[in-house]
């Protein structure tokens, strides 16, 4: 009996989520699951790094459970994806410590929204992508973004995932880039509150198409004062990358 550390991918459309529901809803884990089953895991859950919302994708997300399993690590991932959904693949798969878990050792997650502008919608981009029109003002896309790496109050920006819990977090990366007719934005901490990403990309969106003024964002990270409702749509966002201590013993080498 081993505990494997596995790099997940998928599309996160017709997923109500990441984490297994007490109601028959079809999410990450429990087709994780349900897969795992099939070799002979007899657990009871596996363990994730993080949740994501119904909608929001993941090239990055990272698993793990023990099992039983005496063959190569190849082999492993092969029979993980032909018996995962198409929607979902393992990427990688390797032999991690007995007391590694990939939530709580995890030092840091960063994710990726992806936006595009143009009046009409377009079926094939809209499923990994939010349309918006007018187009932002780049230059004040960047100018926002500099303002958000650092230890903040990011009250106005979401909500802790227990009530009553902290919400201050170190955010050590944020910058928008243009890619073409897109514009990705990158951001990185040590954690996130819920709806924190897709809150930060809504208000610097809307501030950034002249609709309300750039002071009400800085005034939110110092005062946690109110921001513009809504949030940007989930289709947009994918968690790319889940980072661990370098000295922390996650992998060991297994022929």
């Amino acid at each position: 009996m081993a505990r494997y550390q596995i790099i997940l991918a998928y599309d996160g459309t017709e997923f109500l989520g990441s984490q297994r529901q007490a109601k028959k809803h079809r999410t990450v884990q429990g087709e994780l699951e349900n897969a795992l089953r099939k070799m002979g895991w007899d657990g009871t859950s596996v363990l994730m790094a993080g949740r994501t919302d119904a909608g929001v994708h993941a090239s990055g997300q990272v698993a793990s459970f023990d099992l039983d399993w005496a063959h190569r690590l190849d082999v492993l991932v092969n029979a993980l994806n032909a018996n995962l959904p198409a929607d979902m693949a393992v990427r990688r798969a390797q032999v991690a410590s007995d007391n590694f878990h990939p939530r709580f050792d995890a030092t840091a997650r960063r994710y990726r929204y992806r936006i595009f502008s143009q009046p009409q919608r377009d079926p094939l981009r809209e499923r990994y992508a939010w349309r918006v029109f007018p187009a932002p003002q780049e230059d004040v896309l960047h100018a926002l973004a500099a303002m958000l790496p650092g230890i903040h109050d990011f009250a106005a920006f979401g909500s802790p995932p227990r009530p009553g819990g902290s919400t201050e977090r170190h955010l050590m990366h944020a910058h928008w880039e243009k890619q073409a007719d897109e514009w990705h934005f990158e951001v990185q901490a040590n954690a996130f509150l819920y709806h924190m990403v897709r809150r930060l990309v809504r208000s610097q969106i809307v501030i950034a198409q002249g609709k309300f003024p750039k002071e009400i964002f800085a005034r939110a990270l110092a005062d946690q004062a109110e921001l513009p409702s809504g949030i940007a749509p989930p289709n947009g966002l994918t968690l790319v990358e889940v980072s661990y201590p370098d000295n922390l013993e996650i992998l060991k080498s297994k022929v």
